[in-house]
């Protein structure tokens, strides 16, 4: 009835206390940075990949080759939702999560203005072939740029363009939860996929009170992570969330 099993994903999901996110969120908010949890996740990746360096590679021929900093790709929405792309942020781990938050609005304003000229080079490159030559092409693209890890800016195609690890909101579109595919071209070990905050029953001490928990699921390519890695990050993961005032100048 099927074939052999080629698919190397794994799904974990994870509720945490969205009360110190909501308290990072105004604060920053009120300092006129809009900060939103997504934002915050993305710092935790950043922070979880630092924590396990192992993870931070990228895989070709089944070899791995280290990446040189902790870049988070943001998945976002343009021409009215119609259309995905997303920002890099480049080297998450040394920039607080404000500066992560107005560099993402900036070049969001400027991916759905039409004004960001790599995209919009890369659109009509992909907008102009067809089905067949487009498959054809991705996968060349994937090839230079993430396996072999070259950047051609001229053509659209800068290295590594998804980064160490993905993030995307469902939350914002009004979904509480939901898993997300690792598509083959991304090369990356992860993709964390962000819940709306919602208000359920939660225990403290010997009661139950209700308390906002912030849904949230990964997909992990088990090609790169065994359980040992992924215990480790959930680690640093949870540990960011739980305070992340405390890693934030």
């Amino acid at each position: 009835m099927w074939r052999a099993p080629n698919d190397p994903q794994i799904f974990g999901a994870l509720e945490v206390d969205a009360g110190p996110i909501r308290k990072m969120i105004d604060s920053s908010r009120a300092a006129g940075h809009h900060v939103t949890a997504t934002h915050l996740v993305g710092r935790a990746v950043g922070r979880a990949l630092e924590a396990v360096p192992e993870l931070n590679v990228a895989l070709f021929r089944n070899r791995l080759r280290r990446r040189a900093t902790i870049d988070v790709f943001f998945i976002a929405a343009v021409r009215q939702g119609s259309d995905l792309s997303g920002i890099k942020i480049a080297d998450i781990v040394s920039k607080p999560v404000t500066e992560v938050a107005d560099e993402l609005t900036r070049r969001i304003t400027e991916l759905r203005g039409g004004r960001d000229r790599q995209f919009a080079r890369t659109k009509r490159l992909t907008d102009g072939l067809p089905s067949p030559l487009l498959r054809g092409a991705l996968r060349l693209a994937a090839t230079i740029t993430n396996e072999l890890g070259l950047d051609l800016p001229a053509l659209g195609l800068p290295r590594e363009p998804f980064g160490s690890a993905m993030v995307s909101s469902v939350g914002s579109l009004g979904l509480p939860q939901g898993f997300a595919p690792l598509a083959w071209m991304y090369g990356v070990p992860l993709l964390v996929l962000v819940g709306e905050i919602s208000r359920k029953p939660v225990v403290v001490g010997d009661h139950v009170e209700v308390g906002e928990i912030l849904p949230i699921t990964a997909t992990i390519d088990h090609r790169y992570a065994d359980g040992s890695h992924i215990s480790r990050m959930m680690t640093a993961f949870r540990e960011y969330l739980a305070v992340p005032a405390r890693f934030e100048p």
